[in-house]
């Protein structure tokens, strides 16, 4: 700051000197007035006047600026000196912060060398058990030996010797059964396409107990029959009964109902109304009602031929009818219709050999499902309706004990009753007259599970495959693999004594072993 004073005053006495210069020239230049001499004198004084001031002005200057500089470098001062301070208490702190982490891992080391100390000593106790145990066992071996008269590995040679007798047998008895398949491929054959004909059928069947499909000429008829806003497709499902699924399937249509009868007018209904092309509400109304009046006369027709085929006269037209509706009736698989006209046909025979009365024979067989007819329509069993059925239009009481009794619901009192039981018996047995019933397929993937369930170590157990497959899921600390392979044997030979069942089913016994940690 001194210096920047010496530089002004150094400036000063510079224009102190240039005036008075200036001055002594303008003397010299006027010298003969005296005029020029007092001029001079006034711009001498007025030159020392400035000097003057200009030396205080700096002066003045020189003061600011260095008191501006010294504040300037007290506040640099000062934020130096709070920011060492801040850092000064970070690094205690973090000195804190260190002495407590310290402190904390010395615990814990402490803890990990007791822990260590603790599980060596478990270690060393085990190892001693361990030691005591094998004594044991090695004395328990050699008095095994004394009572059995037997070493270890005579033992060991004779359980294996009776596994070897054991599986040699069921070597025999497998290369015998293929022996005989053998033998036998020409009927297997055949039997196996019957079968699979049987099945294709039966399939058939089922898909139509609740559903039925319409074709179309194009998918372009599936708008119209929706209509504006679905109002045609309401119409029809709140005048038919029944619902329409109208899906991504091309040029179908599919009616569901458990009501064969509204099933049946339903896609009569449809089927006229694509040939007409009219589609509206009072067309469906129309059409409706046509496809009833042609199911009845149907229905009656059915009802009538039967009588006449079974040569059985003097039925009430109304009962005929419900005879008629069996047409549209199946059970597991079977249409109701022709098998109540099975039955009748081998109650007959079978009265005819007895010397009873053949006609009627026929008539009670023809009638013993007839409940089947408005089972779905009306609550209780098809024995209750159809024995109600055949008491209000008269029928005589022979006919009405057999259809009451045919399932057992009551005791036979009459021998044709009884042969009507075994005609219904014998027309359902027959093969591919009926498929496998749903409560009897429950039963039997029940008994497998539980089955398997039964033994020590299993978790689970699943039936797949329709029970053509069972899945054991064991526990694997309980079960090693010898004991799985084992198991898996107990089990083939459970299931095949108290278990039956067509075909073959597989079991897998699955033990998997999973190790789990987690890093922290």
């Amino acid at each position: 700051m001194d210096i920047l004073t010496g530089v002004f005053l150094a400036l000063a006495i510079v224009a102190i000197l240039a005036c008075g210069g200036l001055v002594y020239y303008i003397v010299r230049q006027n010298k003969k007035g005296a005029s020029a001499e007092k001029k001079a004198e006034k711009l001498l004084a007025d030159a020392e006047e400035k000097g003057r001031k200009i030396i205080h002005t700096a002066q003045v200057e020189a003061k600011q600026t260095t008191y501006e500089a010294k504040q300037e470098v007290d506040k640099e001062i000062k934020e130096r000196k709070q920011e060492i301070a801040s850092i000064e208490n970070k690094l205690n702190q973090r000195e804190n912060s260190i002495e407590r982490r310290d402190a904390n891992l010395s615990e814990k080391e402490k803890i990990l060398n007791a822990k260590s100390e603790k599980l060596d000593s478990g270690i060393k106790m085990n190892e001693e058990k361990a030691k005591e145990l094998q004594a044991k066992i090695d004395s328990i071996i050699v008095e095994l030996e004394k009572v059995a008269k037997m070493s270890q590995s005579e033992a060991k040679q004779e359980v294996l010797e009776r596994v070897k007798e054991k599986m040699d047998h069921e070597i025999t008895a497998y290369m015998k059964k293929r022996e005989e398949e053998a033998e036998e491929s020409a009927a297997d054959k055949a039997r196996n396409l019957i079968a699979l004909a049987t099945n294709k059928y039966a399939q058939d069947e089922i898909t139509m107990h609740s559903v039925t499909s319409v074709q179309l000429p194009s998918d372009e008829m599936k708008g119209r029959i929706i209509g504006r806003e679905g109002r045609n497709i309401r119409t029809l499902e709140q005048l038919l009964g029944v619902d329409l699924i109208i899906d991504d399937t091309p040029e179908v249509i599919t009616v569901s109902s458990f009501n064969p009868l509204r099933r049946e007018i339903a896609k009569r209904t449809l089927e006229y109304l694509i040939k007409d092309g009219r589609i509206q509400p009072s067309r469906i109304e129309e059409f409706a009602k046509k496809a009833a009046e042609e199911m009845n006369e149907q229905i009656h027709k059915a009802g009538q031929e039967a009588a006449f085929k079974l040569g059985l006269p003097h039925i009430a037209n109304e009962l005929l009818d419900y005879v008629g509706r069996l047409k549209f009736r199946t059970s597991y698989g079977q249409n109701a219709y022709d098998h109540s006209m099975d039955v009748a046909y081998l109650a007959g025979i079978m009265a005819a050999e007895l010397g009873l009365d053949q006609t009627v024979a026929k008539r009670a067989g023809l009638l013993h499902d007839i409940g089947k007819a408005i089972d779905y329509e009306v609550d209780g069993t098809h024995v209750e309706l159809g024995a109600r059925l055949a008491k209000k239009f008269g029928e005589p009481d022979v006919v009405v004990n057999s259809i009451a009794s045919h399932h057992g619901d009551e005791e036979s009192k009459f021998v044709i009753a009884t042969l009507v039981a075994a005609a219904d018996t014998l027309s359902a047995a027959r093969p591919g007259a009926r498929s496998e019933t749903l409560e009897t397929y429950v039963q039997r993937i029940e008994q497998l599970e539980k089955i398997c369930t039964s033994y020590p170590g299993v978790a689970k157990a699943f039936a797949m495959q329709s029970g053509r497959e069972v899945r054991v899921m064991v526990v694997p600390e309980q079960i090693n693999d010898e004991a799985a392979y084992k198991l898996a044997r107990t089990l083939k030979e459970k299931i095949q004594s108290d278990v039956t069942y067509p075909g073959e089913i597989k079991i897998n016994v699955i033990r998997e072993y999973r190790a789990t940690e987690t890093a922290k």
